[in-house]
């Protein structure tokens, strides 16, 4: 059993000489064979052992004991333990078998970032790979899904039994005469992983295939090649196919379109996880309505899956959170006074204004405008109005840009150019008064712009001016 323990461990480089190592201890068979393991294990690499322990409060007087015994085999040792009791929150009783897993999670991500330790040791066994494979696939989950547990993870979790099998785990410890707590929530087939555990796997063994476990274990280490694989070459298409902004990310349906079936949907699935943050209640549906979405001939659709409001306008397609585009994240005044750098809200982006006195330049000649910087004629401006106001469009506008002879809605113009729906809910427009003085990407209007009788020029200079056209 060491020697695959040390097989591995080596095999995927868990360990830097020297790392300090908590192992996870619960007080149960599993936990206990990985720490004396490490012990064994731990002069090959010169690791500092401590020993982690959860108290989830779950069962009573039976978790404290569970504690006790775990802060006694540390002190067998010579171990140092950290130990802490779960505060649970009252909205985490709907899922608490998935609520404790959390917590859990958050408890090692702590210790690490506290740097406290460098990796945690979990003991997961191959028995629990094949348990947690054949769920998923119970499920219906993909190829990602079937991957199971992986023996490293980038939050710095380590996995160094996942070779080894339950009653390999027992028998050693029996050999070694160690004693190890029993969890009675292990037995109650209320939760879903004891009845695969205790009735399912056994049944596939007596009727199916004697090797069952193994069978999994091995499709698991199958999958985890395939993603490693996929994994690096969604990075690589992930750079040139996404454009992210304002915790939204933008691809474009023509490029996508052209993408094998496989790659198309790995790549939907990226840019949920990606917005939302993970992938729960994410489920082949929803990608497959994705891609219909994005192959269809007309140019706009909306889609409201868990967490995330996904649009198509033309030949874009936006991933965000839903609420994204509530009123009240879409509507904004503010009083421009130049000279001045005006954040808009919701945006990386910012309109600069600045006062030219006797602008002799080329580029205040009616009509130049070249999607970030524009030139008013200021004076007309302080006729019209002491002050501008910068704002988003809204329903109604309508102005004469420079170059043309009658006005139009800015809705027009937007079905013109293209622009996606998103972009116009926080499009920025300069008025003074009730007159529009210049808007984004169409420039300054007829009546304001700088010509070359201007004698003090407002220079309106746009960080996002061309983000329309270039939203690859």
């Amino acid at each position: 059993m060491l020697e695959r323990v040390l097989e591995i461990i080596t095999r995927y480089n868990m360990f830097e000489r020297g790392a300090r190592v908590g192992v996870a201890v619960s007080g149960g068979a599993d936990s206990v064979c990985l720490l004396y393991a490490m012990c064994e294990l731990a002069p090959r690499w010169d690791l500092g052992l401590s020993v982690l322990h959860l108290n989830h409060g779950l069962r009573g007087a039976e978790s404290d004991w569970d504690e006790e015994f775990v802060r006694e085999l540390a002190a067998g040792l010579n171990l140092s333990i950290i130990a802490e009791r779960w505060k649970r929150e009252p909205e985490e009783g709907a899922n608490l078998e998935e609520a404790a897993r959390q917590a859990r999670l958050a408890f090692f991500a702590r210790v690490i970032e506290s740097g406290t330790v460098d990796r945690v040791a979990l003991g997961h066994t191959r028995s629990d790979q094949a348990e947690t494979v054949l769920f998923r696939l119970l499920r219906g989950s993909g190829a990602a899904g079937l991957s199971g547990i992986r023996p490293v993870a980038s939050t710095g979790l380590v996995r160094p039994l996942l070779l080894v099998d339950r009653a390999e785990v027992e028998a050693y410890l029996v050999e070694r005469g160690a004693g190890w707590r029993e969890d009675s929530t292990n037995l109650t087939l209320h939760f879903a992983r004891n009845r695969i555990r205790h009735e399912l796997l056994p049944l596939l063994a007596r009727d199916w295939n004697p090797s069952i476990t193994g069978t999994l274990a091995t499709m698991a280490e199958w999958a985890q090649a395939e993603e490693a694989y996929w994994e690096a070459e969604i990075d690589r298409l992930a750079a040139s196919a996404f454009r992210e902004c304002a915790r939204a990310i933008i691809v474009n349906t023509q490029d996508f379109n052209q993408l094998p079936l496989a790659a198309a949907r790995r790549l939907v699935r990226r840019a949920m996880e990606r917005v939302k943050g993970d992938l729960r209640a994410i489920d082949f549906g929803h990608v497959s309505a994705v891609l219909a979405m994005m192959s269809a001939s007309e140019g706009h659709g909306r889609l409201q899956v868990p967490g995330l409001d996904i649009i198509r306008s033309f030949d874009w397609v936006r991933f965000a959170l839903q609420g994204a585009d509530s009123l009240e994240a879409r509507n904004f005044n503010v009083a421009a006074a130049p000279p001045g750098r005006f954040h808009l809200p919701g945006s990386d982006a910012e309109i600069c204004l600045e006062l030219i006195e006797n602008p002799k330049d080329s580029t205040c000649i009616p009509g130049v405008y070249n999607g970030n910087v524009a030139y008013v004629d200021w004076i007309r401006v302080s006729r019209v109005s002491s002050g501008l106001e910068l704002r988003n469009w809204r329903p109604g506008d309508q102005y004469c840009p420079a170059g043309s002879t009658e006005e139009a809605k800015i809705k027009t113009m937007f079905q013109k150019a293209r622009v996606p729906l998103w972009e116009r809910r926080r499009w920025p427009v300069l008025t003074a008064g009730a007159e529009i003085v210049w808007a984004r990407r169409f420039g300054p209007a007829a009546g304001f712009a700088a010509d070359s009788g201007t004698r003090v020029g407002l220079q309106v200079r746009d960080s996002g001016g061309i983000t329309p056209v270039i939203c690859r």
